[in-house]
């Protein structure tokens, strides 16, 4: 199957400075789309900063009857969402300007913002501090536990930044540093305060993808997502992460779509540890062996900033009254997850471009 697709030159101009800008931008690229948009609304509890509501967009563009459908997701920790945003308006761009032609019998769904409080208050999680990428678990069971969390939970909760470190290095020294990264990054499901906190019902993301699919009989199709994220992994490129086991029908459509760059953490390859409540396993069930969901991750800057970075935020939600403090360290949230740095844009943007296209062949073929 042949993708019609022409380079163009990249623009970072389409990396939003904040969630409203993005949003709005995102609607506007829409109104000049030569095919007829099927967009939904879901609102979102909370407001942000400015006290403007919240909500994620959705937008269907091609065949309603397609039997292929390219699924991309930007925003499932909120603050990636900057570039999640600036992928989905550089590719309805490409499509406004005909430098990119959707397959016959193949459709686009565009979601935009699947945490919207996060995104709008430069968080991973929602107003919950619940982290949707760990959410996606059967609540009428027993939740996991996590034991190796709640050995380390008063060391990530230390205001001496040494003293943490300290705590963390020892427990890596001991048990790997694979290990550490699962039991800080993992997943845990009883401290709403702490990080990677996966709920105790499903969340906002969650009840949207929920949606979709029964809306779109998404179940009945064939199916590539891509869900965009950012902060871990190699500066500025996109790695290509398939949480599909490695011997199922999913990874080898990871491989043979999008080729030997493909890592699976199930298989000690990617730069990600196995984690639970993943919003893949959500689509994994609906997309059977025909389909495959990957997560193109955009590195930035080390796991052990993007571990101290992140638990400073969750530190400083845990208390009140600091809303000065909150404002700043919010500052040093979008740089570690959206660097200003043109070149990181720019790579963001063409590999992006890359791989949305090798999605649209591979489901498309």
């Amino acid at each position: 199957m042949t993708v019609r697709f022409r380079y163009t030159c990249i623009d970072t101009g389409v990396f939003p400075p904040d969630y409203p800008s993005a949003r709005q931008a995102w609607l506007r690229q829409l109104t000049t789309l030569p095919y007829p948009p099927e967009v939904s609304i879901y609102p979102c509890a909370g407001s942000g900063p400015d006290g403007a509501s919240l909500q994620t967009d959705v937008v269907w563009i091609g065949d309603r009857d397609a039997g292929n459908v390219v699924v991309v997701i930007a925003g499932t920790h909120g603050v990636e969402g900057f570039a999640g945003s600036a992928v989905q308006i550089d590719l309805l761009r490409l499509l406004t300007e005909f430098d990119l032609r959707i397959p016959d019998q193949t459709a686009l769904l565009l979601v935009h913002a699947l945490t919207p409080w996060g995104y709008a208050w430069s968080r991973r999680c929602g107003s919950d501090g619940v982290d949707l990428n760990r959410n996606a678990v059967d609540f009428s069971q027993p939740v996991p536990e996590t034991p190796e969390y709640q050995l380390l939970r008063s060391a990530l909760f230390t205001v001496d930044q040494e003293e943490r470190r300290r705590q963390l290095q020892t427990f890596g020294e001991t048990h790997g540093r694979a290990a550490l990264e699962k039991a800080v990054s993992g997943g845990q499901y009883l401290d709403p305060a702490g990080p990677f906190y996966g709920g105790n019902k499903p969340a906002h993301g969650r009840l949207v993808c929920e949606d979709l699919i029964q809306q779109y009989s998404l179940a009945e199709r064939r199916l590539a997502v891509v869900d965009l994220h950012t902060g871990l992994g190699s500066y500025g490129y996109g790695e290509i992460i398939c949480d599909h086991a490695p011997e199922s029908a999913g990874a080898a459509l990871a491989r043979q779509w999008y080729g030997d760059s493909v890592t699976l953490p199930l298989a000690g390859t990617s730069s990600s540890v196995p984690k639970l409540g993943l919003l893949d396993y959500l689509w994994h069930a609906v997309m059977g062996d025909t389909g495959c969901y990957i997560t193109l991750e955009f590195g930035t800057y080390s796991t052990d900033r993007l571990f101290e970075v992140l638990l400073k935020d969750h530190q400083l939600w845990a208390q009140t009254g600091n809303e000065a403090e909150r404002n700043v360290h919010a500052v040093l949230m979008r740089r570690h997850f959206n660097p200003a740095d043109p070149a990181w844009r720019e790579m963001v943007l063409f590999r992006a471009r890359q791989v949305i296209v090798q999605a649209l062949r591979g489901v498309s073929s």
